[in-house]
């Protein structure tokens, strides 16, 4: 009993920090992994797929409701992170990850020194005019998203945020909106991987999904009820985590 309260309340953070900023991985993989060690890894993974992807996907309805998403940037976007997460997720069982579990520390400290030194960065909503120049960058940054998604996996939403906010000019609450969407896509390819190949333990997910989508609820409730500011926050400290976590990870386990 005491087990499945642990993985209930892993699920709802999980959704919670995910709707807000991403980073939900960084709850859920390791509570799934504390309670059932002996099991194996990809199913742990397929099962935290499955309950993700409805708190990912219950809270971009919300935004959705809260804030105007820019459809003609997203849809080139999701497309080709779906396909290039497929893509990801078939190369890893045949290339190594090594050299990106090593460099993945650096590139987010340059994310955060990035964030920190811009003071103003996020904070101003002004989008940049929709074109074929747009069109195809968002294409790019997808189908780079979402093969690193397949492939590798961790800060997934926090690279989104930065990249919309950086590349498309949307402040944070709105950018934290878009990668809802994107997200959902990569995590759609994922768990369809892992749920062919029999990796999804299905109960156990449905159950997590479940609080998932609570935290989820009030994750974005809280985003936008307090606006930039507190998404700009949040970010930074979901970085910070995700640095000292592939930072050991990669050195020192």
């Amino acid at each position: 009993m005491t087990d499945w309260l642990l993985l209930g309340g892993a699920a709802f953070l999980a959704g919670l920090v995910d709707a807000v900023v991403g980073g939900g991985g960084l709850v859920g993989v390791p509570a799934l992994f504390a309670v059932f060690p002996t099991a194996p890894p990809p199913l742990l993974l397929g099962t935290n797929k499955m309950s993700g992807i409805w708190g990912t996907a219950a809270a971009a309805w919300r935004y959705s409701r809260g804030v105007q998403l820019h459809w003609p940037l997203l849809l080139p976007a999701t497309a080709a992170a779906f396909l290039f997460s497929l893509l990801g997720a078939y190369a890893v069982t045949h290339l190594p990850a090594d050299a990106l579990r090593k460099l993945l520390p650096f590139i987010l400290l340059s994310v955060a020194a990035y964030t920190l030194h811009k003071k103003d960065f996020g904070t101003v909503h002004a989008p940049v005019r929709h074109g074929p120049g747009v069109t195809l960058l968002a294409t790019l940054v997808g189908a780079a998203i979402g093969f690193y998604d397949g492939f590798f996996g961790p800060g997934t939403g926090s690279f989104l945020v930065f990249l919309f906010v950086r590349l498309f000019g949307q402040d944070f609450l709105n950018a934290s909106a878009s990668s809802k969407i994107v997200n959902v896509a990569t995590n759609l390819a994922a768990l369809l991987l892992f749920g062919w190949g029999g990796h999804v333990w299905w109960q156990l997910g449905i159950g997590m999904a479940v609080m998932n989508v609570l935290g989820s609820q009030v994750g974005s409730r809280l985003a936008l009820k307090h606006g930039v500011g507190f998404v700009r926050r949040m970010f930074l400290f979901v970085v910070a985590v995700l640095i000292v976590k592939t930072g050991y990870d990669a050195f020192l386990r």
